[in-house]
C-alpha cells in the first residue's frame, strides 16, 4: 500500500524540463515604426501641408473652367482676380475697406459674447435663468439676424449702430447654446470637487464649468464668428455704407454695378482669405494651446 501511494505520488511530480539558451539573433528592421519615413508619407502626415494641396487643387479647377468658359464678364480667371486683388490692396483701396468690416465686426462680436457670458451665467445659477435661456433662444436663434437689419435700420438708423445689433444677434443665441451645452456636459465629480472647495457663484463658473466646457466654448466661438462674418457681408451688400465708410461687402457691390467682375471677385476671395486665417490662425491656436495641450480634444 505504501509502494502504490509512493508511486503515485511520484506520479504527480512534473518532469524536468532541460534548459537551453538560445543566442539572440539580428532583428533586423521591425514594423513599420522604426522605418524612416518617406518624403511622400512625411508630406501626407502633416496638416498643413494636405491644406495648401486642396486649395491648389480648387485654385487649378477655378482656372482651367474659367480658361474653358472664355467668358471674363461672367467668371475672369484665378489669375486675373489675383493680380486684382494684389492691385486693390497695394493701392489701399480693399486693405481700407477690409479693416472697416473687421472695425465693425469685432466689436458686435465682443459685444455678443458677453451678452451670452451673462445669460448663460444666470442659466447656470438660477433656474429662471435656465428658463429665460431656453425661451429666448427657441423664439430668436431661429430668427436670421439679416431680417432684423430693417428694424435696426429704423430703431438706429444708417450707421454702425444696425450693424452691431444684427452682429450681436448673430454671435448671441449659437454661443449661448453651445456655452449652456458645455455646462451642462461637466461631470458632476468635477461639480462637487468646485462644491467642496466652497465655489459658488462666478469663482464656481470661472474655475470649474469654464475649463471643463471649452471644447464647448470654442464651438461656439466659432459659429458665431462664421455667422457674424456673413451676416456682416450680406448687411454691407444690401444696405451699402456704414458712417460714410463702406466695407467690404459694399466695395463687392460697388464693383459689381460697375461691372468690374475681377474686382467682384477679388472682394469675395478676400472674404475668404480672411475666414481662413482667423479658423487656421486664431482659433486653431487656442485649441492647441488649450484643449488639445490638456488632452480634451484629439
Amino acid at each position: 500500500m505504501t509502494g502504490s501511494v509512493q508511486s503515485h505520488q511520484q506520479s504527480l511530480v512534473p518532469s524536468i524540463r532541460p534548459e537551453f539558451e538560445r543566442d539572440v539573433l539580428d532583428a533586423g528592421v521591425i514594423g513599420d515604426i522604426s522605418r524612416p519615413l518617406s518624403p511622400w508619407e512625411r508630406l501626407t502626415g502633416n496638416t498643413l501641408a494636405r491644406r495648401i494641396f486642396i486649395l491648389v487643387l480648387l485654385g487649378a479647377a477655378w482656372q482651367a473652367y474659367a480658361v474653358w468658359s472664355d467668358n471674363p464678364l461672367m467668371f475672369p480667371t484665378l489669375s486675373e482676380t489675383l493680380a486684382t486683388l494684389w492691385t486693390s490692396l497695394v493701392d489701399g483701396q480693399l486693405l481700407q475697406r477690409c479693416l472697416t468690416s473687421l472695425r465693425i465686426l469685432l466689436v458686435g462680436y465682443a459685444v455678443g459674447i458677453a451678452a451670452a457670458a451673462v445669460l448663460t451665467m444666470l442659466a447656470v445659477t438660477t433656474r429662471f435663468g435656465n428658463d429665460l435661456l431656453s425661451t429666448l433662444t427657441s423664439m430668436f436663434n431661429p430668427l436670421p439676424a439679416i431680417a432684423l437689419l430693417p428694424l435696426a435700420l429704423l430703431w438706429f438708423g444708417l450707421g454702425e449702430g444696425s450693424l452691431t445689433f444684427v452682429l450681436v444677434h448673430a454671435v448671441l443665441w449659437p454661443m449661448a447654446l453651445n456655452t449652456h451645452s458645455g455646462f451642462m456636459g461637466v461631470s458632476d465629480t468635477l461639480r462637487m470637487a468646485g462644491q467642496n472647495y466652497g465655489l459658488k457663484g462666478l469663482r464656481y463658473v470661472m474655475l470649474i464649468l469654464v475649463p471643463a466646457a471649452l471644447p464647448s466654448i470654442l464651438t461656439g466661438l466659432k459659429i458665431g464668428w462664421a455667422f457674424a462674418w456673413r451676416t456682416l457681408i450680406a448687411a454691407e451688400l444690401v444696405f451699402g455704407v456704414s458712417s460714410g465708410a463702406g466695407g467690404i461687402g459694399w466695395f463687392i457691390y460697388e464693383n459689381r454695378n460697375q461691372l468690374e467682375i475681377p474686382s467682384v471677385f477679388a472682394g469675395l476671395l478676400m472674404v475668404i482669405i480672411i475666414g481662413l486665417l482667423v479658423e487656421s490662425v486664431v482659433f486653431r491656436s487656442i485649441e492647441i494651446y488649450t484643449v488639445r495641450k490638456w488632452g480634451m480634444q484629439r
